[in-house]
């Protein structure tokens, strides 16, 4: 036997038994594994032949895997590392057939493939499934027939709503028809809707178990999902859905939505760690963050737990390391996305400028198509903004080209660039120019901001007050000026009708901010009908806010959005441009109906898009402003606005350096150091904030930590802050707030050393890529590693000098030439993409 094989045998039979599974009778049952002569190794045979247990027979050896009763329950062909698993798929066919066996697992000791012969293809796993996964899956039988012939019409949600809608009597009444459908909330697909049904039907009776939806917003794809799910569900394709969303406030919507439409038939819980909730539904809402982080997935669940997967917004769902949490789950799986492949139409790949942030976002896009079987760029289903517009479900924006000598110049080559703000809340916002950082926020320059709005915004057709407004901010520090500049103009425009309540910043820093996001929705926020009591309309006209507001966020009677900051994802843009497609009727706010004729003009026509960073150009090239507004230099203009504020005191703000004044030398008492009781008094610290405690146990880790930052971070008890904890602990790795409250709770045991998470990150690499080339896996592991972990060797590498391996001491030219011409450059693409450099620094 080589030793290429023996490695691979010896790597299958731990993994065999990390899952549960016996060579030998034991404590726990008789044995359950059968090695080629179909001869179970008894306690004896093992002692005798060592940790070898391949010693028993010739050749590769193939496993027969039994159920509790002894019954063959799946066949495990294996092969060495060096060939590709699926190089074994006929003849585990053939042999599973032989002992009508369903299931089959293929592989080489370090790629796996689960298979179900009744039910799609292969799909590649991290961990060979136990004996009661398999219990429970083998009960499953799908049917894809009967789901490819299942009849879909537009009633297909209302008649899991209301079974016998049709009998009704106030539903065959077509004079009572409408206020039946409204009074019992009954849902009704379009027909673009209910095409898309039948187009993942065709899909499957083709033998695809990947799906597509290329949806524009606002056309419905959760109504749309709750259809698919309903589907699989109903025709016994599937026993649980995981539907993944990307964002927490996200989970809360989707959970209400399925509830609403499917609660009859099925029930859809949110997953919260720690609690089984999620095994009594059939729908299961979670954010992929959850699921990720530490890898707790591969701990919670099965494989074989979730027959359909949703990735709503797919690209940013499953995009780099989260790939590895999509592809866990074996079965169907269906994206959704609004963004096009197209929408990088202008952007060419073979000439991206080196800062250029819409390269990342082409390379995500890709990888998504790829993922879904959609490399041709045809989605299984598409419904772009423009066929929605054509079919009268969307409005297209009325685009106000409103760029200012200062944002002009501030986007040029030598312009500046925001980041997303980090989990550790370093930073928000980072300026290649400081000067730019102090002119972008500045008064005048925010006040001209503020005024073009103020005097374009439309107007609501029944009150003449500023039509509900979004407005999207730099950052938090930038929303809250926007805010008292707005609400100053408001005073000025509309006296004595708004007290501080025309404008609200609504972001993670604000208390109920996602509160606030639902009451703008729903017209309540800060009061309603300010203007005329039987008007019902929020009394807050505008919501500043910096990206909570634009994915999912549904409000119709939306009429302006200002986009008062640069947005370089695709995705993004999409997202905020969306939120104001929607059609709207405003009698539906008019409480008494006998004034309707008092409204002209009732239906939403049009929504403005302020653009004062030239954003649509960015995207569209030829995109067609339907107006340009000259914009007045800051400081000049009509007198109808208040003047800028005086300048603070002098001594207000010392902006000089200090110079140090004392010197004084202290002793280390047996206390030691207070960075080295930082950490106990962190601990303690944490357990005593009730509402952190309370954002913690909810999972809402994004509020959790901004939560720390402004309320424990830089406190003059103990001055806490991140760097601080870190030296205190001194991990060997820098460790994310996020981990460092988790240990605090008891979330998890222990911080997982560097090594740890390399080798996790290097396995990710391998699923999300599905590396079959066994052969070059330890030199591609290495080539990994240093990269991730030497400073030295990622200079090398993308300066190209690779001269300089030749003296390097931890990577040299050997190691180099090792590694497989292509993945020289895949594996540093990767890295840039998907993986978080910081948390390999000590």
């Amino acid at each position: 036997m080589s030793a290429p094989e023996a490695q691979a045998r010896l790597k299958i039979n731990k993994l065999l038994e990390e899952s549960g599974w016996r060579f030998f009778e034991d404590e726990h049952g008789p044995a359950n594994v059968v090695v080629e002569a179909q001869t179970s190794l008894t306690k004896h045979q093992v002692d005798a032949f060592g940790e070898d247990f391949q010693a028993a027979g010739h050749g590769f050896i193939d496993f027969l895997l039994l159920d509790p009763n002894g019954f063959p329950l799946a066949v495990l062909e294996a092969k060495k590392e060096a060939l590709d698993p699926l190089v074994g798929k006929e003849q585990a066919r053939k042999y599973a057939r032989e002992q009508n066996c369903r299931f089959v697992i293929l592989s080489n000791g370090r790629l796996h493939y689960l298979w179900d012969l009744d039910h799609g293809n292969p799909h590649l796993i991290s961990k060979f499934p136990d004996a009661s996964e398999f219990k429970d899956y083998k009960k499953f039988e799908p049917n894809p027939q009967k789901l490819a012939a299942e009849t879909v019409e537009s009633d297909f949600i209302a008649l899991s709503q209301l079974p016998g809608y049709a009998k009704d009597a106030d539903w065959k009444d077509e004079t009572s028809r409408k206020e039946f459908v409204e009074k019992n909330k009954l849902r009704f697909m379009r027909e673009y809707q209910v095409k898309a049904i039948r187009s993942l039907q065709k899909a499957v009776s083709q033998k695809k178990d990947r799906f597509l939806f290329e949806m524009a917003t606002g056309t419905g794809k959760t109504l749309t999902s709750a259809a698919v799910i309903r589907l699989f569900l109903k025709t016994g394709n599937a026993r649980r859905v995981l539907f993944l969303v990307d964002r927490i406030e996200l989970e809360n919507q989707a959970q209400a939505a399925f509830t609403e439409l499917l609660k009859n038939d099925y029930k859809t819980v949110i997953y919260k760690e720690r609690k089984n909730d999620w095994r009594k539904a059939e729908i299961v809402v979670t954010t992929v963050q959850s699921l990720l982080f530490n890898n707790k997935y591969r701990d919670l669940f099965a494989p074989t737990d979730f027959d359909l997967v949703i990735s709503d917004e797919a690209h940013r769902s499953i995009g780099g390391n989260a790939r590895a949490v999509f592809e866990y789950f074996v079965g169907y799986k269906l994206g959704l996305t609004a963004t096009p492949k197209a929408y990088l139409r202008n952007f060419d790949p073979k000439f991206p400028t080196s800062n250029d942030p819409r390269e990342a976002e082409r390379r995500m896009m890709l990888d998504t198509y790829r993922t879904f079987g959609c490399e041709d760029s045809d989605p299984t289903f598409r419904y772009s903004l423009l066929d929605g517009v054509k079919d009268g479900f969307l409005i297209n924006p009325y685009v106000v080209d409103a760029r200012t000598e200062i944002t002009t110049e501030l986007l040029s080559k030598e312009g500046y660039a925001a980041v997303t703000p980090t989990e550790d809340g370093e930073q928000d916002e980072t300026y290649i120019s400081k000067d730019f950082e102090k002119r972008f926020f500045s008064e005048p320059t925010n006040r001209t901001f503020c005024k073009v709005l103020m005097e374009n915004a439309l107007r609501d057709p029944f009150t003449d007050e500023i039509g509900k407004t979004l407005v999207f901010a730099v950052s938090q520090k930038h929303a809250t000026k926007l805010v008292q500049i707005l609400n100053e103009y408001a005073d000025t425009m509309f006296p004595g009708k708004y007290q501080s309540d025309f404008a609200v910043q609504v972001t993670s820093q604000i208390p109920d901010a996602q509160k606030m996001t639902m009451n703008f929705k729903y017209n309540t926020l800060l009061g309603s009908a300010n203007f005329d009591p039987e008007y019902k309309t929020s009394k807050a006209r505008v919501c500043v806010t910096v990206g909570m507001m634009t994915t999912g966020y549904d409000c119709e009677d939306l009429l302006n959005i200002a986009l008062m900051r640069p947005v370089f994802s695709p995705s993004d843009f999409v997202q905020i441009k969306g939120r104001g497609t929607r059609t709207h009727n405003h009698l539906k706010q008019l409480q008494n109906k006998s004034r309707h004729d008092e409204m002209a003009e009732p239906e939403k026509k049009k929504f403005k898009f302020f653009d004062f960073f030239a954003n649509c150009q960015y995207f569209e090239e030829e995109f067609n402003y339907d107006e340009e507004i000259e914009l007045p230099r800051p400081g000049r203009g009509r007198n109808t606005l208040p003047p800028d504020p005086p300048p603070p005191p002098a001594g207000y703000e010392n902006v000089d350096a200090d110079d140090v004044k004392t010197i004084a030398e202290n002793q280390v008492g047996a206390q030691g150091m207070k960075i080295d009781r930082m950490m106990m008094a962190f601990e303690e610290t944490i357990k005593q904030d009730i509402e952190l405690q309370k954002r913690i146990e909810a999972d809402d880790w994004d509020a959790a930590i901004q939560h720390v930052i402004e309320n424990v971070f830089e406190k003059p008890n103990n001055f806490f802050n991140l760097d601080k904890l870190r030296k205190s602990i001194k991990a060997d790795r820098r460790l994310t707030l996020r981990e460092i409250l988790e240990k605090v709770t008891g979330r998890i045991e222990r911080f997982k050393t560097k090594d740890e998470l390399l080798n996790e990150e290097f396995d990710k690499l391998v699923l999300d890529l599905q590396i079959a080339d066994s052969a070059n896996i330890p030199a591609l592991k290495y080539y990994f590693k240093a990269y991730l972990t030497d400073r030295v060797v990622r200079d090398i590498i993308e300066d190209k000098d690779f001269a300089r391996l030749n003296t390097n001491p931890t990577f040299n030219v050997q190691d180099y030439t090792r590694v497989p011409p292509e993945w020289r450059t895949k594996v540093p693409e990767y890295v840039k993409d998907y993986v978080n450099l910081n948390q390999f620094t000590d």
